[in-house]
C-alpha cells in the first residue's frame, strides 16, 4: 500500500476513532465581571479526542492508548489556570494541551457555563472549538 493510501486510511480510522469525556466539573474564576474573578463558578468540561485505537487495540497494552485519566487532568488543569476573561480563551488552552500529544489527530472542546451571569432564565452557555494536529503546529 502507498504511504498516501496509508495515511488516508489512518485518518479515516481516527475520525471514528473517539474517546469522549463529558461533565468534568471544575471551579475557577474566569469572566469578565469582577464577581466571577472574586467567588468563581463551576465550569463544566467535556472533550472529544480522536486518534488511531487500531494499535491499542491490538496490543490491549494501555501505553499504546490515549489515557482518559490523563485527558481529564490536562483539562482541570488548563481550566483551573490563570483567570482570563473569555471561555474561547479556556477552551484553546485546553485544546492546545490535549495536542501536545502527537497521536492525537483532533479534540473537541466544550466549556460550560451553567452560572453565567445571564439575566433571564437559562439552561446552559457553552463555547465549543475543535482543533487539528494539522493546524496546531
Amino acid at each position: 500500500m502507498s504511504r498516501a493510501a496509508d495515511h488516508g486510511e489512518s485518518e479515516r480510522a481516527s475520525r471514528s476513532d473517539r474517546i469522549e469525556l463529558t461533565g468534568l466539573t471544575v471551579f475557577a474564576h474566569h469572566g469578565v465581571q469582577e464577581h466571577e474573578r472574586v467567588h468563581g463558578q463551576d465550569f463544566i468540561v467535556d472533550l472529544i479526542v480522536e486518534f488511531d485505537m487500531r494499535s491499542a487495540a491490538a496490543s490491549d497494552e494501555v501505553t499504546d492508548t490515549v489515557d482518559y485519566g490523563r485527558l481529564a487532568l490536562i483539562a482541570v488543569e488548563h481550566v483551573r489556570r490563570d483567570p482570563v476573561n473569555l471561555l474561547e480563551t479556556v477552551a484553546e488552552r485546553v485544546a492546545s494541551a490535549i495536542l501536545a500529544d502527537k497521536r492525537i489527530d483532533a479534540v473537541d472542546v466544550t466549556i460550560h457555563k451553567p452560572q453565567a451571569p445571564i439575566e433571564t432564565a437559562f439552561a446552559d452557555v457553552t463555547v465549543s472549538i475543535r482543533r487539528t494536529q494539522s493546524g496546531h503546529r
